[in-house]
This record gives C-alpha cells, sequence and structure tokens, in this order.
C-alpha cells in the first residue's frame, strides 16, 4: 500500500514532462468554443451565400424571367428589315416617269476588311472589274457615310460576275453581293427637275428622320427622295417597312425563317402633266436656257414644268461621281437650278396687263383715256424712254397693252404711286411662294416702301424715292418674280380671278388595294375683281394676238388665244439704247411670254421665259406657240420653236 502510493507520488521520468489535469480540461474546453465558432460562422456564411444565390436565383427565373427570356430570344432571333418597294410616277395618260427593278450590287463594309481598303479594291478587281468611275463614285460615298455601313462599290451586276465572285468570295471578308431595288427614270433629263431624283441617306437626312420619328421605318432602307416629287412626296412614296423573324445559331448564321411581316410597297403618283407636252416644250427651247410653266386654270394643275437645260436624275441613283458632280456644279449653265422655282427675274411688259387692271380697279385710269406718247416720259429731270423712237402717239388702254407702249405705264405707275401698286399685285400672289408640291421655291420680289426698309440696312438706302415707282410700271426695277409665279397669275387672270393652288400629283394610287385618292383642286381664293373690267383686259390680251406684238408668232393659229409678249433687262443702260447684236450673250434681255387659251373659256395658261433670248415676239412667243398648238390641236413641231438666229434678229416688242 505503501508502495503504491509512493508511486503514486513518485518523480516523473527525467524528460517527460506532465501538465495538471485541470489545466488540460481547460485548455480542451477553449479549444472546443473556438471550433464550433468558426464551425457557426463558416455554416453562416456558407448559408448567406445560398441565400444569396437563391434570392437571385428568384430575382432571375421569377421576377426577371420575361425579361430575360425575350434577351435570350433575341440571341436566338434576328429581325431582318424588308424593304418595301417604292412608288411608281407616272404622268396623267399613264406614261411611267419612275420605277424600280431588282439588281445584283457588290458591296463593302470598310471596318470589316482584314487588309487595308485599296489593297482589298485591287485583289476585289481580279475577280470583278472595278472601273475608275466605281473608284470614285465609292470614294465620294466614303466620305459621306459611315465606316461601318455596307456601300457599293459595283452596281448591276451581269450574272457572270455574281458567278465568279460567289466562287471566290471566301477570299474576301467583309465583301458580298446583294439583291437591291434600284430607281430608274426611264426618260434621263425630260421632265428632271419636276420628278427630282433619290441619292443615299446622309447625315442630314437621319436627323430630318430622327426629328420626324421615322427611323424605324427606313431601317433598310439606304435612299431617299432628294429633290421634285421624290423628295415632296417621299411619304407616299416609301412604304412601310417590313421584317422577317430569323433564327440563328451561335455563329450568327441563319437557320430558318419564323416569321415574315410582308412591307407595304410605296403609293403611286399619277401627276397632272403631260410627259408628251413636256417634251415638246422642252424641245421648243433648242439649245437655249429658260423655263415653261403650263397651268390648267380651272384647277391648279401643271401641265408642263420646264427648266433648261436639265439633268440625268439616274446619275445620282448609286451616287454620283466626282466628274460629273464637278460637270453639274461648274457648268455656266446650271443645269441643276430649277428655274421655274428658284429663277427669279423681272417681269417685263408682261407686267403691263396687271398694272392696267390694278388702274381700272383703283380708279387711276378708264379704258377709254388718252396719253400722248411722245417717246418719253420725264419726271425729276430724268428722262424714261419709250422703246420707240418719236413714242407712239395716242395710246389708249387696249393699244398700250397691244403695242406695249412704254410710256403710258410710266405715267400710270407715277399716278397710282408704290404702295397702291405693290397692294394689288399682291392679290395675285406677286412676291410670295405659290404653294406648289415642290420644296424650293423663291418668292421673288414685290417691291414697296415697307419692302425696301426691310431690305436694307443703311437709313439712306431704306427711303422710297418716287422715281423708283417709274421703272416699276413696266416690269423693271426691283421687281422679280419666278416663271411659276407668273404661269400662276396669269391662270387667275384667265379664270377671272378665282386662284387655285398649283400642283404637280393629281391622284395617288394605292396599288395593294386598287384604290385610287384624287388631289382635290385648293381654291385659295377668289380676288373680287369687276366683270367689265376683266372685259377690258381679257380684249386687249387678244388683241395681242390678233393685231399686236404676239401677231407673228401666232398668224394661222386654229384657235384664239391671248397673251402678252415682254423683255426684261438684264443690266442698266444708263439711257443707252440697247443693240442685241451688240451685247455679249449673258448681257442680253430676257425675253417672256405668258398666254391662256382658248381665249374665251381658257383651258391653258402659261408662262415662258427664255434667258438672254432678247425680245419675247421673237423667241418666247414661237415657244408659246408651239405648246398650245399640241395641247389645243394635237398638232406635233418637227424642229425647235427658236435657234440662235432667232435671237440674234430678233425685234422689238
Amino acid at each position: 500500500m505503501k508502495s503504491r502510493h509512493r508511486a503514486m507520488f513518485s518523480k516523473p521520468v527525467k524528460g517527460r514532462m506532465r501538465a495538471p489535469a485541470s489545466n488540460e480540461l481547460r485548455n480542451a474546453n477553449a479549444e472546443r468554443y473556438a471550433f464550433q465558432l468558426r464551425i457557426l460562422a463558416a455554416a453562416l456564411f456558407v448559408l448567406t451565400l445560398f441565400g444569396c444565390l437563391l434570392a437571385r436565383f428568384v430575382w432571375l427565373q421569377a421576377l426577371q424571367h420575361e425579361k430575360y427570356q425575350t434577351m435570350a430570344e433575341a440571341n436566338r432571333i434576328s429581325l431582318v428589315p424588308v424593304q418595301p418597294s417604292r412608288g411608281i410616277i407616272k404622268d396623267r395618260n399613264g406614261v411611267v416617269l419612275a420605277h424600280n427593278y431588282s439588281a445584283y450590287t457588290l458591296e463593302i463594309t470598310p471596318s470589316k476588311l482584314p487588309d487595308e481598303l485599296e489593297q482589298s479594291i485591287e485583289r476585289l478587281n481580279h475577280i470583278v472589274e472595278i472601273t475608275p468611275k466605281d473608284r470614285r463614285r465609292f470614294k465620294k460615298l466614303m466620305e459621306e457615310t459611315k465606316e461601318f455601313e455596307s456601300l457599293p462599290i459595283k452596281t448591276r451586276l451581269t450574272d457572270e460576275e455574281v458567278a465568279r465572285f460567289a466562287a471566290n468570295s471566301y477570299q474576301f471578308p467583309g465583301v458580298e453581293v446583294k439583291a437591291r431595288l434600284f430607281r430608274h427614270y426611264p426618260l434621263g433629263e425630260l421632265a428632271s427637275h419636276l420628278i427630282g431624283y433619290i441619292g443615299r441617306i446622309n447625315d442630314k437626312d437621319i436627323i430630318n428622320l430622327e426629328n420626324a420619328g421615322e427611323t424605324a421605318n427606313y431601317r433598310g432602307t439606304d435612299h431617299i427622295g432628294k429633290v421634285g416629287i421624290e423628295q415632296f412626296y417621299e411619304e407616299q412614296l416609301h412604304g412601310t417597312t417590313g421584317f422577317e423573324e430569323v433564327e440563328i445559331d451561335s455563329g450568327g448564321r441563319a437557320i430558318r425563317t419564323l416569321r415574315r411581316i410582308q412591307p407595304t410597297p410605296g403609293k403611286n403618283l399619277v401627276l397632272s402633266v403631260d410627259i408628251k407636252l413636256q417634251e415638246i416644250a422642252e424641245k421648243a427651247f433648242g439649245e437655249n436656257n429658260g423655263s415653261l410653266v403650263a397651268i390648267d386654270p380651272k384647277t391648279g394643275g401643271v401641265l408642263a414644268l420646264v427648266s433648261k437645260p436639265g439633268y440625268d436624275p439616274n446619275l445620282f441613283v448609286d451616287g454620283i461621281d466626282p466628274q460629273n458632280w464637278k460637270d453639274l456644279n461648274e457648268s455656266p449653265d446650271k443645269p441643276l437650278n430649277n428655274r421655274a422655282l428658284r429663277g427669279t427675274y423681272p417681269p417685263g411688259s408682261t407686267f403691263k396687263p396687271f398694272m392696267a387692271l390694278a388702274a381700272l380697279e383703283g380708279g387711276f385710269r378708264t379704258a377709254g383715256a388718252t396719253i400722248a406718247d411722245p417717246g418719253f416720259f420725264w419726271f425729276g429731270g430724268h428722262q424714261f424712254r419709250d422703246d420707240k423712237v418719236g413714242g407712239h402717239g395716242m395710246v389708249d388702254m387696249y393699244r398700250s397693252i397691244v403695242i406695249s407702249c412704254d410710256t403710258y405705264y410710266y405715267s400710270l405707275a407715277s399716278s397710282m404711286g408704290i404702295d397702291n401698286i405693290s397692294h394689288f399685285m399682291r392679290l395675285f400672289d406677286f412676291g410670295q411662294p405659290t404653294g406648289v408640291d415642290i420644296d424650293g421655291e423663291q418668292p421673288g420680289v414685290l417691291p414697296s416702301q415697307e419692302w425696301k426698309k426691310k431690305r436694307f440696312k443703311n437709313p439712306a438706302q431704306q427711303k422710297w424715292y418716287a422715281g423708283e415707282t417709274i421703272s416699276i410700271g413696266i416690269g423693271q426695277g426691283y421687281n422679280t418674280y419666278t416663271p411659276l409665279q407668273m404661269a400662276h397669275a396669269t391662270a387667275t387672270l384667265a379664270n377671272n380671278g378665282v386662284m387655285f393652288k398649283p400642283h404637280l400629283v393629281q391622284f395617288i394610287e394605292d396599288a395593294g388595294k386598287g384604290s385610287r385618292t384624287p388631289v382635290e383642286p385648293t381654291p385659295v381664293k377668289t380676288i373680287p375683281l369687276k366683270p367689265e373690267n376683266l372685259a377690258v383686259i381679257h380684249r386687249a390680251m387678244a388683241g395681242v394676238i390678233k393685231e399686236g406684238t404676239g401677231a407673228r408668232a401666232f398668224a394661222g393659229a386654229q384657235y384664239e388665244a391671248a397673251g402678252k409678249t415682254g423683255t426684261a433687262q438684264v443690266f442698266s443702260l444708263k439711257g443707252a439704247k440697247y443693240s442685241e447684236s451688240g451685247t455679249k450673250k449673258h448681257l442680253r434681255d430676257h425675253a417672256w411670254f405668258i398666254a391662256y387659251a382658248p381665249a374665251s373659256n381658257p383651258t391653258i395658261a402659261l408662262a415662258v421665259l427664255v434667258e438672254n433670248g432678247g425680245f419675247g415676239a421673237a423667241t418666247a412667243a414661237p415657244i408659246a406657240r408651239q405648246v398650245l398648238d399640241f395641247y389645243l390641236t394635237g398638232k406635233a413641231p418637227t424642229a425647235p420653236a427658236i435657234n440662235a438666229s432667232d435671237v440674234e434678229n430678233a425685234t422689238d416688242d
């Protein structure tokens, strides 16, 4: 027992230490507690992560299910826009003026090319010929368009070219053949200024489409109307873009078409223009520049709208190349300028019938009152000369129009004053846009004291001088109007003061529905004119054709017409006598002629302007004669109405 007790309290073996039992218990509890805390923290962390995953799962699968399902479908399904077919433009008799056809185009997306652009084009040239003209046009398109867009390097590929490229297409990433609809103007330059043209959509067009909220409707569309009817009726002609839902694989390749929303074709336009009449009017000018506008006075329908010279609108469809663009822009004849709407010219003596009517309506003259014409009119120490040396003798209102007496209208303008003249002429829309359905119309200038104050900043130039009124009476001075305005005023006069807004489109056709919607004539106003005063002017203008300045041009006509010749100075003579042969062509007077027929019941009214054509009786009136002959009798001319010798040998009107 003792030995066992001693053993219990014997010293430990050397080199081995043993902690007391209480310490051992205390350390084990601490370690267990710490371990449990770590287990709990880890469990909470894991549970938190699973909670977050569960919450995210609920968020994605329950609350955002529809959104992400749509996004997934979008990755699987691609919406491809389908371009609508552009509407056709026809004349009043159904002759097609603008239509579409399908052809293949070789297109480059510069941002997708693995090589330099020029290097790629050179390699491509070995497969499909790329001409210098193609390269110039492509370069111009590059300057106008975003780099990532697909641009045509060559259009209207032949079947052989398509097949040759298809066999080598693997060598040309970023280059592809596309089938596209092309616009075509089968008559070329004929009626180009009224039809206009389409061109590729540029940054300015994109801004306009965004402002109009039409961006979505132009997805997949590269072209838009730029000028003329093509621009003004863009909304009707373009149609509505369709879409294809195409299933694609992970590589972006199309597998199948799931659904197709058909595009709605653009509407067709039927014009009031008679293209045969338009052709005769254009040919009548020969090599001369100018304009002619013919209107149906009872409806406002434009029968012909000529601006010479014209241009080929087909040049613009694929993007005009720099050389052709330079030729058109730098030509001294300015073929891109629509003279009918944008050219403003002094009206010359064609202003006189309106002056005479203003005098009758305002009580400034009676039809029978006469003046003695010595061949000039003195005012403020300045002599305003008549065209005839020695004058025309005693002249009443009828004779003043028939023989085109300047002195009569010098005196009349002095009596009326500028504000009375301006007030009356505004009734006929002189100096105001007519509202025709083509953009770009210029208002011209109807002078008045108020106009001059707004026109000039220098106070010394703002004052209206009485001497300035004298020239206004014969259609000179500050007076400038467009051929369209002159035709519009003439049509209103022919219609006894009932004014219709000029318009080019007669019907809008929906080919899909087979319906045709007429563009109803829009009566603008009725000018309150006394019938007896109108009768005086109508009789005098008929006298111009029978025995006056227009008699030679209308000799032998099978109908009665009424008209007025006119000559407008391009520069001031400063008292000198005008000589046609001694004046450079670009400084020669402009020739005018206004007319309507038949005189008793007019169905056509027109205005003709020949730039630098000299006297209206010799150059403008013969053009009007050919147009009226065809319209009223069906007689087609065999040669232009005027030539160079007619201009050189023109006599006064």
